[in-house]
């Protein structure tokens, strides 16, 4: 079984928890993820299955999500699964001041992940750093913010809002909670999270485990193509003969001029795998031919 699998991750489930989980459920071993879900935010998770873990590395970094921000109160994790540092009402908060505070955060800003994410430093993950009560200096980042967008507006003694935010890969939610609370000086932190869009896949065509189950049960379970989350990379149509010397590891001369990873696919409409134009010559990357061309004898 090679492709893809939209996963709908449910809330309190790690990204590894729900490779585990569909190793279990579909009996293979190859099995793997784009794009890490802290346990309490919810939403799309792409499963790579077989050697479609080989394009986990092609695949867009756009996505977006649906937040909801609390503000009046700062935590250890910058969301409400940490402990608190502080806590202080702000409410009659002007909404004026609020919309412009988010302004400031689109583009390409510069952003210092959480204490408490996955990022590595000095090879240790900066969680446990944290868990140990180690003070570690976290690397600043440049992410881009395509689009913020207002939902709605709840106003409390701590007041929440609801947001759209669009943005490009490496892009941390919970610290924009955060330094949106810094920014407002009322402290903010991340109080709901669910991705709507990963890598190409979208929230409405997403599988929740018992979605899976049930499909499994009555057979009706198939994977995504291999390069159904490719289509942001060009194509080129490779004649037959082409198309086999290429799935051997032969470069083949092309006269492009697109310097860059592109599909590659047989004239039949077959998907070969990712290949990079240089020099006029149309380099393999990464090969899948014998998932998708049995005719062909490598």
């Amino acid at each position: 079984m090679q492709g893809f699998l939209n996963l709908n991750k449910p809330f309190d489930w790690t990204s590894h928890d729900c490779v585990a989980k569909v190793r279990k459920l579909l009996k293979m071993k190859r099995v793997g993820h784009a794009g890490t879900l802290d346990p309490a935010a919810t939403g799309v998770l792409p499963i790579a299955l077989g050697k479609a873990t080989r394009l986990l590395q092609y695949l867009p970094g756009e996505k977006a999500y649906q937040a909801t921000i609390r503000l009046g109160i700062q935590t250890t994790t910058d969301d409400l699964q940490g402990e608190i540092i502080t806590s202080k009402p702000c409410p009659g908060l002007d909404l004026e001041n609020v919309k412009t505070a988010l302004s400031q955060f689109i583009g390409k800003i510069e952003q210092i992940p959480p204490n408490y994410s996955a990022i590595q430093v000095d090879g240790k993950r900066l969680y446990d750093l944290a868990r140990k009560g180690e003070i570690v200096k976290v690397p600043v980042r440049t992410v881009e913010i395509f689009q913020i967008q207002l939902l709605d507006w709840r106003d409390s003694d701590f007041p929440e809002l609801n947001v759209a935010i669009s943005c490009g890969a490496g892009t941390y939610i919970r610290a924009i909670a955060r330094d949106l609370g810094s920014i407002l000086n009322t402290g903010g932190s991340l109080a709901a999270l669910m991705r709507t869009e990963s890598s190409g896949f979208q929230i409405p065509d997403s599988l929740t485990f018992t979605d899976l189950e049930n499909q499994l049960q009555t057979g009706r379970f198939q994977p995504l193509a291999p390069d159904t989350p490719l289509k942001h990379l060009l194509s080129v149509n490779l004649p037959t003969v082409s198309a086999k010397k290429w799935c051997q590891g032969q470069k083949i001369a092309l006269n492009l001029d697109i310097p860059d990873f592109v599909r590659v696919y047989e004239t039949e409409g077959n998907f070969l795998g990712i290949g990079k134009l240089q020099d006029d010559l149309l380099i393999p990357q990464m090969v899948f031919s014998d998932l998708t061309i049995p005719s062909l004898q490598l």
